[in-house]
């Protein structure tokens, strides 16, 4: 009895986290986009508050919506004159006290970390940690840089370590590329390898590719 009972767990577990994910993603943006109609509602006439009342309950729209809202956001900032309004979005949020020092610093990382030509997140390795002789897969996030870089000797990278089972937390290392072993499987199926706790390995092993930095 035990055995069939943690097979049907193994089949049924997957699928039961999935749905309850998507649906507290949906249910999220339901009441957000539901906020933003009542704010709608307060600045338009009265004639449109019975439809936005009526938005309001179809479920599944603040998906559409926010999906809808970010493809028109990248379509108008990928012309010259969206630009230019982005550019004095950045410039106003940049101005106003304690609010420019986090946008700033959110704004650093998610380009770094989203960027086509960067090189955060591109790469998977292995490193001794936490002593020599324990090994653990990190993610290149670029090099050393500022004043840090001129405090460390020779060719570094700068490593994030994630924890396990839940990778949002982790360490930061800056090593020598030497002591950096480059991995051929992806960074996904590196994240998957890290969440389960080494359970899901890679299928298949593939030849090691050259480390993604330039070297000096």
């Amino acid at each position: 009895m035990k055995k069939y009972l943690i097979a049907g767990l193994l089949v049924w577990l997957p699928l039961a986290i999935t749905v309850a994910v998507l649906v507290w993603l949906v249910g999220a943006l339901d009441g957000l986009f539901s906020w933003l109609l009542e704010l709608l509602a307060l600045v338009l006439p009265a004639s449109w508050e019975a439809a936005l009342r009526g938005l309001q309950r179809v479920p599944g729209l603040g998906v559409v919506g926010t999906f809808a809202l970010l493809v028109l956001t990248g379509v108008a900032a990928a012309n010259i004159f969206g630009q230019w309004w982005v550019h004095r979005w950045h410039l106003l949020m940049h101005r106003i006290p304690i609010v420019k020092s986090i946008y700033s610093s959110v704004k650093q990382v998610s380009d770094t970390l989203f960027s086509s030509s960067g090189q955060a997140f591109r790469e998977a390795v292995l490193v001794q940690y936490p002593r020599a002789g324990a090994w653990t897969i990190a993610f290149v996030t670029g090099r050393p840089g500022g004043e840090v870089a001129t405090h460390l000797p020779g060719d570094m990278v700068s490593l994030y370590v994630p924890t396990t089972p839940n990778p949002t937390s982790g360490f930061l290392l800056m090593l020598p590329r030497a002591d950096v072993v480059a991995l051929a499987m992806s960074v996904d199926e590196a994240l998957k390898y890290v969440i389960s706790m080494g359970v899901v390995a890679p299928a298949t092993p593939r030849a090691p590719r050259a480390p993604a930095l330039p070297a000096n």
